[in-house]
């Protein structure tokens, strides 16, 4: 794994290196919240990796802020326990900070792993985690934490289980776009929109399961967005967003898991839920076609 950043401008190597110092300032913030820590795992927590994986540790980022499209920082971080995974309780001052920092030009997005989660999906041969260990960039490390040696899938294994999350998360989507129609129908768009949201989120699922064998515990659609563009260009055309108003309405369903069911100051009209439910059954179709392909070719190489 590579452990310097010289193939990215002046500029983003010194944002990566704001992003680190937040995330081991915030963390051991947390730790010692509440005058001290007493369980010996969150006594003896640790941050035991930061890995920068995603386009910026290759080069095929995108930076154009412009017009809509800009790559997002992605940043694995890897830690002793499993308890310190709870974004809730450790990571969300650091993701606020970063967040706010004036000095961060884009998109951060986060993601908390065990060390024995990442080996095993390594042992598993799910091909996120090789990509991450493949392409990625160590930005912190403690000594004496090996990553396990990556064990392919026989291509047996990989068709049968592209097969198997495609059959379960098609239907899934399916079933959220049918009730949130129902919704629609009945005038109640806050719930169809909070529907359109999770079937944007086992789209997402359903993509990033059949071609990477792993989603990442997240229900922000922009962050499950941008990890399903990067491997497939082709599902942008989902999501216009040249627009002011087009980008308004992809954060409209965004905030919809939260907002749409907790919030009375949510409020979405019947044009952008039309026009949401239009974008949403496009992604859904553009998955289908990239799924089946990928099942064709894994299919191929038995």
């Amino acid at each position: 794994m590579r452990k310097d950043l010289d193939h990215l401008p002046e500029r983003q190597q010194r944002e990566l290196e704001r992003i680190k110092t937040i995330l081991l300032e915030e963390f051991d913030r947390a730790i010692h919240a509440g005058g001290g820590p007493t369980q010996s795992w969150r006594r003896d927590g640790r941050i035991l990796k930061i890995i920068l994986f995603g386009s910026y540790s290759r080069d095929d980022w995108v930076d154009a802020p412009d017009t809509g499209y800009q790559s997002d920082f992605d940043v694995l971080v890897i830690v002793s326990h499993e308890k310190l995974t709870e974004t809730a309780h450790y990571w969300h001052m650091a993701e606020d900070r970063i967040e706010r920092d004036p000095t961060i030009g884009r998109i951060v997005n986060i993601i908390v792993h065990t060390m024995g989660e990442v080996n095993q999906g390594l042992s598993q041969g799910q091909y996120f985690w090789t990509g991450v260990i493949q392409d990625g960039v160590e930005l912190h490390a403690l000594p004496g934490h090996a990553f396990a040696t990556p064990k392919p899938l026989t291509p047996q294994q990989a068709a049968e289980m592209a097969e198997k999350y495609y059959t379960g998360w098609i239907s899934k989507i399916d079933g959220a776009l049918d009730l949130a129609n129902y919704a629609a129908r009945q005038d109640n768009r806050k719930d169809a929109a909070f529907l359109l949201h999770q079937a944007t989120e086992r789209a997402y699922a359903c993509f990033l399961l059949v071609h990477a064998f792993y989603f990442p515990r997240s229900h922000n659609i922009k962050f499950l967005r941008s990890q399903a563009e990067t491997m497939d260009r082709r599902l942008i055309d989902a999501w216009p967003r040249e627009l002011k108003t087009d980008r308004r309405r992809f954060e409209l369903l965004k905030r919809a898991y939260v907002e749409a069911r907790y919030s009375d100051q949510y409020d979405v009209s019947a044009e952008d839920l039309h026009w949401l439910t239009d974008r949403v059954k496009r992604l859904r179709d553009l998955v289908e076609q990239a799924c089946s392909e990928r099942i064709k070719a894994l299919t191929a190489a038995l």
